[in-house]
């Protein structure tokens, strides 16, 4: 699956924005999401904190449930940001709701709190420990980021 220039344009940015909406009063660690939806629509989401700690909710989450509710099901693209200077990635329990809803092959792309079009590099999540270079975009996969993953149709799978 490939993103337009435009797509992905689209997608940073957005996520970047996102930031603005998380509620991190315990952590201060700002998150936020843009999900690409199959009929063109950007979903953005911001992780939002909770006293009882459990109750929180990641900014992956809260944008494919915001799409999820709204009648969306598919998804072509994702990207996330926070606030620190190195790309973060989805946490475990995110990429396996992502799972559900995201082919094998979605683009996602992992953004620097610093990201600049023309001063960030991108590089794929096996080269990102090996370029020395500043800002980094890493672009990777649902395939790559959850391995041997379990999906809805794993289900279907013939039972003994």
């Amino acid at each position: 699956m490939v993103l337009t220039i435009e797509q992905r344009s689209t997608l940073i940015s957005q996520a970047l924005d996102a930031r603005q909406g998380s509620y991190s009063p315990y952590s201060n660690f700002r998150v936020g999401a843009c999900l690409l939806a199959e009929d063109g629509t950007f979903i953005k989401g911001a992780n939002v904190e909770n006293a009882s700690y459990g109750g929180a909710i990641c900014a992956e989450r809260t944008a494919i449930v915001k799409a999820v509710s709204e009648g969306r099901r598919k998804f072509i693209g994702l990207a996330v940001s926070s606030d620190v200077k190195a790309p973060i990635s989805p946490c475990g329990i995110c990429r396996q709701v992502l799972r559900e809803f995201c082919g094998q092959d979605m683009p996602i792309l992992l953004v620097p709190a610093q990201y600049t079009k023309d001063k960030t590099v991108e590089v794929t999540l096996k080269e990102m420990d090996k370029v020395e270079t500043g800002d980094k975009l890493v672009v990777t996969s649902m395939a790559e980021i959850l391995p041997f993953s379990f999906g809805p149709e794993d289900l279907e799978r013939p039972q003994q």
